[in-house]
């Protein structure tokens, strides 16, 4: 189940800009990935360490530096102060625990967001912290752990194919903010999936295996709209020009991926709203089956009285009762009981009853 906070005790009482590490360790070591690209040329090579003499190549050429795994803080310390980032914006990019905000730092434009993935093993949705740095001819991007969700850019850019190596550094932000938000429809759709499984189950068998997991499904949609309700202010500041790094031309594409973040919101919306409903089938099917069970068990008893009530009667010791000389006195009784039984059973089933 995903934590719905994480530690942040140690941060306590320390003083701004201090780098503190805030989450868990995804990767062994850090890696420094960097892309150099233009219209026409393009390089790849990768950092094995913080190399003091690398310098950002002059414009046009745009530069893409990919930090992966955040869990060391002092190569994280060397490599703001090797390319000029605020103490602040560093200390955010520790802190896991950031929600989604986009701030102006002069030159630079710092931008967090959250990428998320569908554990299908844990049958859970999974968090990582995306940050972004983007420079008039340059980004800087912070991810906590391993993966291929940006490797479709870096094909992209290799092929030299499309718009990406004609555009500037604020388009290739546009395009992994994009890599982003698509993700989140390809969670939603797991989502859904389980949402139908679970509706089948809980109409077929309420129980408190159910139960559990409907709860936990409405904490992941909490933690959903924690991690997106702000993703829709940022991609609105930047797609309404409030910063001069982001051109008209990218302007135009920022629209659509507000477009699409606001039919996640939407849906997200719509999935709280069908777990909050099966939460009250739950309940109304529980009352259901309580109701069931007492009506059962009063039919019985109302059954069972005027039987007990033959029983009672000759069962007292009075020597002078007639009935009790009689020969076929006993059957009798035993078949007026059963008659009286099935009166009552055809009448219930007259009443609707049964």
């Amino acid at each position: 189940m995903v934590k719905l906070t994480k530690k942040r005790s140690k941060k306590a009482g320390l003083p701004p800009g201090t780098l503190v590490h805030i989450g868990e360790k995804l990767t062994e070591k850090t890696r420094i990935a960097v892309v150099e690209y233009d219209g026409k040329d393009f390089l790849e090579k990768e950092l094995g360490t913080l190399e003091t003499s690398y310098l950002f190549p002059k414009e046009p050429a745009v530069t893409w530096v990919n930090v992966i795994g955040i869990h060391q803080v002092e190569v994280l310390e060397k490599l703001g102060n090797r390319f000029g980032v605020h103490p602040l914006a560093l200390e955010d990019i520790l802190n896991t625990e950031q929600r989604p905000k986009i701030e102006d730092y002069g030159d630079d434009l710092f931008i967090v967001v959250k990428l998320l993935s569908s554990n299908e093993e844990r049958d859970e949705i999974e968090a990582e912290q995306i940050s972004l740095i983007l420079r008039p001819n340059a980004i800087l991007s912070f991810q906590e752990r391993e993966g291929d969700d940006f490797s479709s850019v870096k094909e992209r850019l290799r092929a030299g194919k499309g718009r990406l190596r004609k555009m500037g550094a604020d388009y290739l932000a546009y395009t992994l903010l994009d890599i982003v938000v698509d993700q989140y429809f390809v969670v939603l759709e797991r989502l859904g999936e389980r949402i139908e499984v679970l509706e089948g189950r809980l109409l077929a068998d309420p129980g408190t295996a159910t139960l559990q997991k409907i709860q936990n499904l409405k904490k992941e949609m909490l933690l959903l709209r924690k991690w997106i309700w702000p993703l829709r202010e940022v991609i609105s500041s930047l797609e309404r020009g409030e910063f001069p790094g982001v051109q008209e031309s990218t302007r135009i594409y920022l629209r659509d991926v507000y477009d699409h973040t606001i039919q996640v919101m939407d849906t997200i919306e719509i999935y709280r709203d069908m777990l909050s409903g099966m939460l009250d089938i739950y309940l109304s099917s529980l009352n259901n089956r309580m109701n069931a069970v007492m009506k059962v068990l009063t039919i019985i008893a109302t059954i069972f009285m005027p039987l007990t009530f033959l029983a009672g009667v000759y069962g007292m010791n009075f020597k002078h009762m007639p009935e009790l000389d009689w020969p076929w006195g006993y059957p009798i009784i035993l078949i007026f009981m059963a008659v009286v039984a099935i009166l009552m059973l055809t009448l219930f089933r007259l009443k609707k009853w049964l």
